[in-house]
This record gives structure tokens, sequence and C-alpha cells, in this order.
């Protein structure tokens, strides 16, 4: 049997692909997770052989979270689920041990396919996304406007920000400034989603 951890926000759609899995005569389901918080707790109770991680989960803690369970499970191979625009995230992703990617829009066959795939020990790359990712734009920041924003993420003052980063706050203003100039954002908060989503930071 191959053992799959699900972790999807969308409680809908969690369980319907719970339910489509179950249907597989190999297959069962140990988790249905709306988050990676529990996963780590989760895998260890029931050691997964596939993870399957909605890509909007790897924002934040996310892709910290999957690199945990990489290491506390070598042997879970992770699919990630993603739409084709958070090229950059999924360019990321990639790097913190990453076994497989398949598009929203595949049909469940490909998914069950891609499971098996990956249980076998094969990668998966979902074709249209691996052609979105070679294609996502290069980050338009510099390496300090990119710890401004990592830094301003968190919602502090400028004057935190400055203090963080030992710069004035005047000059922290200029770069928040530049930085929306940039990336076209109305505020910070959205500049920060912006550069997630573009798998801008480093």
């Amino acid at each position: 049997m191959i053992r799959i951890l699900l972790a999807e926000p969308m409680n809908l759609l969690r369980g319907a692909l719970a339910v489509t899995l179950s249907l597989e005569k190999d297959f069962v389901v140990v988790a249905e997770l709306g988050g990676l918080g529990e996963a780590l707790d989760m895998a260890r109770a029931v050691p997964p052989d596939v993870a399957v991680v909605n890509v909007g989960l790897l924002a934040g803690d996310g892709l910290r979270l999957l690199a945990r369970l990489s290491v506390e499970q070598p042997d879970c191979a992770t699919l990630v689920l993603a739409g084709p625009d958070a090229p950059g995230r999924l360019n990321r992703a990639l790097d913190v041990h990453i076994h497989g990617v398949i598009g929203t829009q595949a049909a469940p066959c490909e998914l069950v396919r891609g499971i098996r795939r990956l249980a076998r020990g094969e990668r998966v790359i979902d074709a249209g996304l691996a052609v979105a990712m070679v294609a996502a734009p290069r980050s338009p920041l510099s390496a300090r406007e990119l710890d401004v924003l990592r830094v301003a993420a968190s919602g502090v003052p400028a004057a935190e920000v400055a203090a963080t980063l030992h710069l004035t706050a005047g000059t922290v203003r200029n770069y928040i400034s530049v930085i929306l100039r940039k990336t076209g954002a109305r505020n910070r908060l959205e500049a920060v989603r912006v550069a997630e989503d573009a798998g801008w930071f480093p």
C-alpha cells in the first residue's frame, strides 16, 4: 500500500482529493491536513510514502517545514500541486527536496499516475509548469531591497526595519518607495506577496 499524507488548505478540495485517492486499491490516505503545521507530527505517527502538498502552503514557514519533513522522513517523496501562477515559488520548492510537481488542471488519473511514479522513486514534473518555471521573470529588486522587504514583511514600522538593517528610517522609506515602483504593488504587504509568489526571496 502507498501511504499518502495530503496537505490542502481548501476543505472541499481536500475532501475530494482524499476520496479520489482512496478509490485506488493500493492507496491509503493516512492524513488530511489543512496546513503543514501538523505534518511533522502526523508523519512521525504514520510515516507516509508520498506527501501531496498544495503550493500555497509553501509561503511563510511552509518551505522550512517541508525541508524538515524531507529530513525526518527521507523515504517520503513530496508532490506539489500548483497552478501556473507561482513559478518562482515552485523553483524555490525544488531546492528543498521536492520530488514532483503536478498542475492543478491535471486529470485525476495523472495525479494517481504521478503518485505511483514517486513511490517507485521516479521524479514527476508537469511539462507546462516546467516551461512556466523556466520563463519566470528575474527579480527587479537588488539584494539590499530584498533585505528591506523581507524585514518589512513582518509589518514592523520603518524605524524598526532601519534598526534591524543598520539604516536610517528615511533610507528605509526610500527603499520601500523604490520597491513599490519596481513591483507595481500598492503597499509593502502586496509587494511581499509579489516577491513570494515570484520566488525572489533567497
